[in-house]
């Protein structure tokens, strides 16, 4: 809690995944995939409550067996979809749970730290933030497949050093207030703030050519986190 306000966690753990079956609690770094993030949220100082949402039972089972103190809520199988969107688990959370404001959290991050967390949350409350997402700085000149600039004027190259460059919406985890998320049924809205990644650390995990490369970092940065 900070500032009187209920801060609680969700983390979405859908059974079903595609691209790496039962991603969410395949082993990375001999531990669950869900299990990082999962610690990251309960070692938070300002974290009330963390939740998962899933419909699995291996999921369920394997959350448990964690023993970290996490709370389950069954998602109903109409938003274990592929086609369902993450803002619905979150609506469909917030119809059974109390909370002020409403901290997304994505396992496919694995790189995230409490103390990112909590640096997160106090910078929202220092901004007045309605909304905050996470991303990576690049100080990198971006084109369209068509060759049309997205991010400067080619006519007068900015010096690097000089350029303020663009942030990329990384995915790792999002705050939300209670009333941005009902009023726009988007966890995005109002006064919205950014919370950087250092660019090693803003990995998401889609693919299998991802696990190697996580593998080889998680077990530095989790025991030397930046």
């Amino acid at each position: 809690m900070m500032q009187n306000k209920k801060i609680v966690s969700l983390v979405p753990l859908r059974g079903g995944s595609k691209s790496i079956p039962y991603k969410n609690i395949k082993l990375l770094a001999g531990k669950p995939l869900c299990y990082w993030v999962l610690k990251a949220a309960t070692d938070s100082k300002y974290i009330d409550e963390v939740w998962v949402s899933t419909e699995d039972s291996k999921i369920k089972k394997t959350v448990e067996a964690l023993d970290l103190g996490v709370k389950i809520i069954d998602r109903p199988q109409e938003f274990a979809q592929d086609t369902s969107s993450t803002e619905s688990v979150m609506l469909h959370f917030m119809e059974h749970a109390d909370f002020d404001i409403l901290n997304l959290i994505q396992a496919t991050s694995p790189f995230t730290t409490s103390a990112d967390l909590d640096s997160a949350i106090e910078l929202f409350f220092e901004k007045k933030n309605d909304s905050l997402l996470t991303g990576v700085l690049h100080k990198k000149f971006f084109w369209t497949t068509d060759g049309k600039p997205l991010n400067y004027n080619y006519l007068a190259r900015p010096r690097r050093q000089e350029f303020e460059g663009v942030v990329n919406e990384n995915g790792a985890f999002y705050l939300t207030t209670r009333e941005i998320l009902a009023r726009n049924k988007n966890r995005l809205g109002g006064n919205i703030g950014i919370y950087l990644f250092p660019e090693n650390r803003g990995i998401d995990i889609d693919e299998p050519k991802d696990w190697e490369e996580a593998e080889r970092l998680i077990k530095g940065l989790h025991n030397n986190p930046q």
